[in-house]
């Protein structure tokens, strides 16, 4: 009995910590970014890219690779272009791996590859799969991802939205 009372507060715990339920918790198996489409439902962080002279702002997922990530931050990334889909840049350090793997994308996504270290931001479709062992999914470009649609590498800095 004591332990079954003991499971039901620890779970409780960590619903009221997580603000849904306990399967969600960064370290869970159970840990996934939520539908892409629902990324305005969820808890999110907001961070700032500055490309060339523009201001975009992204929405992050909250979970545990998107909090290695923003404390990563503030960073100064050369970004390099790769297939005509997307730029990407190498990071200072390894995030967590917890998140769910996926090999597709869409036009915005920012991901995590984790094989290079790299963060990848998605700016064209070009209907291919990610290879193995696919990117984790940090969050998306609100606006103006095209300013990535350029030839070559580019200078990007990326900040948290101070509150």
């Amino acid at each position: 009995m004591k332990r079954i009372v003991l499971a039901a507060l620890a779970t409780a715990l960590l619903q009221a910590a997580w603000g849904a339920d306990a399967s969600t918790a960064p370290g869970s198996p159970a840990e996934r970014p939520p539908d892409r489409a629902n990324l305005s439902k969820v808890r999110s962080l907001k961070i700032i890219l500055k490309v060339e002279g523009k201001e975009l702002t992204a929405t992050l997922i909250d979970g545990r690779t998107s909090r290695d990530f923003i404390a990563l931050l503030p960073l100064a990334l050369t970004m390099n272009d790769l297939f005509g889909r997307e730029k990407f840049g190498h990071l200072p350090r390894a995030l967590s791996e917890e998140g769910q793997r996926t090999h597709t994308y869409e036009v915005g996504d920012i991901g995590y590859w984790s094989p290079g270290g790299d963060v990848a931001i998605y700016y064209r479709q070009d209907g291919q799969k990610i290879p193995d062992p696919g990117i984790i999914v940090l969050g998306k470009i609100d606006a103006g991802v095209e300013a990535l649609d350029v030839p070559g590498s580019v200078k990007v800095t990326v900040e948290p939205v101070s509150k």
